[in-house]
């Protein structure tokens, strides 16, 4: 079975199924309101830990940890065009931001509606206010219509900016735009911001060069690649492309060259519309999506969101996390079937994570929300003291997690604080545990649960 023929058949069984109802499993823990219009939200990866939020006018809060009431990071609502799907759209930091203070938007021009995908900076990355200084990298004339502009921008772990870019509007892509690779629109982009000029493509995107079609595209056939995100996991791109009247959709692993079929296929579904009726039976053109679901009980909108990797257990590891934005449903896609976690009344405009990798949900109603579980996890850790060896070296302690909070072994692996170092006699130390926190690169000690053995290096 080709690449192809295998994600069909799996995208055939799972658009067929309805997801199963897992209420309690999560729940909701608001973490800033009175926004407005909010789109977005990230991190910038410098050991902050701030969330960046997007506001549609085009405004970018920042919003201090433990912290209720952001402060304004950027304003340039002067050059942008708000409304409907317009507005500011997208953000990204570059993966070196600590140290030169570079990031990225995707917004709807003020006047002619285009899309501008443009650099700005803070001096210093640490400050909470940026320069409102730009440079344009990329502007993509958007035809008369107000919708399908994309707007998702992200770095990949190959060090390239992503760009996520609607089809241009209109019903069934008037244009065709999707599949036209001489134009920007319909696509997913990778360009090359470290290149000393203002951009470059990548050599091994697939039009590069002689190649006929546009340098900057890794893949197409997309409707409106609203929002997307990889999986620090595999490195995988997850795409939620959102459907026309029938089926939205999640395509994952997006694969360089890709042609994801619309407008002649939604989701599994073909279109069968004046032109396209004929690209029914090739389907071995077009790559299909990992899973689809049908505009069903309130559904209407894909809102994609993040494979789970973060360390408060909100749900098992290497869960996808995706939302509707008109049912306000948040769902889980675990490898098999989707299930519905929690119904709420929100419009999800987006979901996001920060620097642990904890996922947020945002409501364009004017709040941002971080997904959690509804029962804290809990641990039991022995011996309580740790023996050095004479010459020095590292305590070992194991710990026990309860069920449902367990991690494998890996350089993600959570790590623990110690208090307590008040230990009698050379060479030993007393612990106790104050709590579990992420992000390895910001501590001094390693650890592994469900049994296994957790290093702590700490000074005596």
């Amino acid at each position: 079975m080709n690449i192809t023929s295998f994600y069909r058949a799996v995208a055939l069984v799972a658009s067929l199924s309805v997801p199963n109802a897992t209420f309690g499993q999560i729940q909701l823990v608001p973490v800033v309101s009175g926004l407005s219009s909010p789109v977005f939200v990230g991190h910038a990866d410098d050991g902050t830990n701030r969330l960046f939020i997007v506001e549609q006018a085009g405004v970018i809060k920042v919003l201090q940890p433990s912290e209720t009431a952001p402060t304004t990071f950027l304003d340039i609502r002067t050059r942008i065009l708000a409304g409907g799907e317009r507005g500011l759209l997208g953000l990204a930091f570059h993966p070196q931001y600590v140290g030169n203070g570079r990031f990225f938007v995707f917004y709807t021009r003020a006047g002619d509606g285009a899309l501008v995908i443009a650099e700005y900076a803070a001096s210093p990355p640490s400050s909470d206010l940026a320069s409102t200084t730009e440079e344009v990298l990329l502007t993509i004339p958007h035809p008369g219509f107000s919708n399908h502009n994309g707007g998702m921008l992200a770095f990949g772990p190959d060090g390239f900016l992503y760009a996520g870019v609607g089809d241009g509007g209109g019903g069934n892509d008037p244009n065709n735009n999707a599949q036209n690779v001489n134009t920007l629109l319909g696509k997913i982009l990778r360009i090359d911001v470290n290149s000393g000029t203002t951009y470059t493509s990548p050599a091994d995107n697939p039009f590069f060069g002689p190649i006929a079609g546009l340098d900057e595209i890794f893949a197409y056939g997309m409707r409106n690649p609203w929002r997307f995100g990889f999986d620090s996991g595999t490195g995988h791109l997850w795409v939620g492309d959102v459907g026309q009247g029938a089926r939205e959709e999640v395509d994952t692993p997006i694969q360089i060259g890709g042609n994801y079929g619309w407008p002649f296929f939604e989701g599994n579904l073909c279109t069968t519309k004046g032109q396209n009726a004929n690209q029914c039976d090739n389907q071995q053109s077009y790559l299909f999506p990992l899973f689809d679901y049908e505009h069903v009980g309130g559904r209407c909108s894909l809102t994609g969101g993040y494979v789970y990797r973060g360390f408060q257990n909100a749900v098992a590891n290497g869960t996808y996390l995706y939302g509707d934005y008109c049912s306000g449903e948040i769902f889980a896609w675990s490898g098999s079937t989707p299930s519905l976690l929690l119904d709420t009344t929100m419009l999800i405009s987006s979901f996001g994570e920060d620097e642990l990798g904890e996922v947020y949900a945002v409501d364009l109603n004017g709040s941002v929300s971080r997904i959690a579980r509804t029962t804290a996890c809990t641990y039991s850790v022995s011996p309580t003291r740790a023996t050095y060896p004479a010459s020095g070296g590292n305590g070992t302690l194991n710990v026990t997690a309860d069920p449902g909070c367990t991690w494998t072994a890996s350089s993600n692996s959570p790590w623990i604080t110690v208090t307590g170092a008040t230990g009698t006699g050379t060479g030993t130390v007393d612990y106790t545990v104050a709590q579990y926190v992420g992000k390895p690169k910001k501590r001094t000690g390693t650890m592994t649960v469900a049994g296994r053995i957790v290093t702590i290096q700490q000074s005596r």
